[in-house]
């Protein structure tokens, strides 16, 4: 019998998704570790880690509207077979090029565009794609099952990306990562889907793109979620690109530090999605977002102040549980507020408030580190937390009844309280 936690489990495709993507993320982290640790070794700049961010993130702000018109018209699984070739493609031209020390800064800028631009076509096709595996009844279970395997690669592929970076460079990485992607693509072609029915639109993909815009922001309870989201994306988010500056200059570190303190922050991360994903209703929801933002911005702020390398360790397992907690529970609302036809587009939105808005943080928060230093900046983006959660927590009461109207739930039910 397959325990309550592991509810989507039950499904044959799940499982090939799940253990793909175990397989991959790992890669993609180990990437994105010794990425950012080639950047800072090649130019010391903390300026560099947030221009390098920009131009990976940027191309989700712009595109992932787009990317949930094309999950809602057409098959996901053969988008998500393109998209996955792609990024694999990517991590193997990258891996060439260090091998070879042909690889600069401005090489993985390029790179990191691209990288950018595929990734925004992924996301929302990804995050849509879990009702076709589960169906409804499990999909809260599968969605945080997603993040919990998203966090077990963040503890994993950070610390080993960290050992193998001081062991043998970067490019050992990379080209780990492009092995990865066999797993996840072997995944999705063995899986046996049911037809899904796509009604026809006659209506161009921006039209639709601006109606999913239009009907996120004029939802009140989505749209208070998505505006705290954004200040969280900016102002918190980027301190995962400082995390460089902290290892080496505050911390003493090195590479290996950088690796063990984005794996703590994944640990935390990780332990967040099992706790979410063992639960079976909505219960909670709304004051869980609200709480586990506040400790998220609470965290940041001590983190910035600690100068000791245990402390900050155990400070990026609160952060990491907090952050996952706060977008693991928006996630699971949102999706279980939305209708199947804006599913994809709304997912869009959620993508691009917490993927494709971090670029902009990330750059100013790399350029005001350059000249006051990464703990201020740090500091200032906790702080940000801090306000926008209390903000939602004083709108909380009266979004309930509009949030239980969407999902069906009758007044006196408290299932998102």
């Amino acid at each position: 019998m397959t325990p309550s936690f592991l509810r989507a489990f039950r499904h044959r495709n799940y499982r090939l998704y799940f253990f793909g993507q175990l397989v991959s993320l790992v890669g993609t982290w180990m990437q994105a570790v010794a990425q950012s640790w080639l950047v800072y070794r090649l130019t010391g700049s903390p300026t560099a880690l947030g221009e390098i961010t920009f131009a990976e993130q940027i191309p989700m702000f712009f595109l992932t509207p787009v990317a949930g018109v094309l999950a809602d018209r057409y098959d996901r699984r053969k988008l998500l077979l393109a998209t996955q070739t792609g990024l694999m493609l990517l991590a193997a031209i990258l891996a060439v090029l260090t091998f070879t020390g042909l690889v600069s800064v401005r090489a993985v800028e390029v790179l990191a565009v691209c990288l950018g631009t595929v990734s925004a076509l992924d996301m929302p096709v990804r995050q849509s794609f879990a009702v076709e595996m589960v169906g409804k009844e499990d999909l809260a279970n599968a969605i945080a099952l997603n993040s919990s395997v998203f966090n077990a690669a963040r503890l994993i592929g950070p610390a080993t990306a960290g050992l193998l970076v001081a062991a043998v460079g970067e490019a050992w990485c990379f080209a780990l990562n492009t092995a990865s992607f066999l797993a996840v693509i072997a995944g999705l072609l063995a899986m046996r889907l049911a037809p899904r029915i796509i009604a026809p639109s006659k209506a161009s993909i921006l039209t639709e793109a601006g109606e999913g815009m239009a009907y996120s922001f004029r939802t009140r309870p989505l749209r208070y979620l998505f505006l705290t989201i954004a200040v969280v994306s900016f102002a918190g988010l980027p301190y995962s690109t400082l995390i460089p500056v902290f290892a080496d200059k505050i911390l003493a570190g090195g590479a290996a530090a950088n690796g063990m303190l984005l794996g703590a922050n994944g640990l935390g991360a990780m332990i967040a999605a099992l706790v979410l994903a063992a639960r079976k209703s909505l219960t909670g929801t709304a004051h869980r977002i609200v709480l586990a933002g506040l400790l998220f911005g609470a965290g940041l702020i001590a983190f910035s102040y600690s100068r000791t390398y245990g402390l900050s360790l155990l400070l990026m397992v609160v952060v990491g549980f907090s952050m996952v907690t706060m977008l693991g529970s928006c996630n699971t609302l949102i999706q279980s507020m939305v209708s199947d036809d804006y599913r994809g587009r709304v997912m869009a939105v959620y993508t691009m408030v917490v993927v494709g808005i971090g670029p902009f943080g990330s750059l100013l928060g790399g350029w005001l580190a350059e000249r006051w230093g990464a703990p201020p900046v740090v500091a200032g983006g906790g702080l940000c937390c801090l306000l926008a959660c209390s903000l939602l927590w004083t709108v909380l009461t009266e979004l309930r009844n509009e949030a239980r109207a969407m999902m069906g739930i009758v007044k006196d039910d408290m299932a998102i309280d």
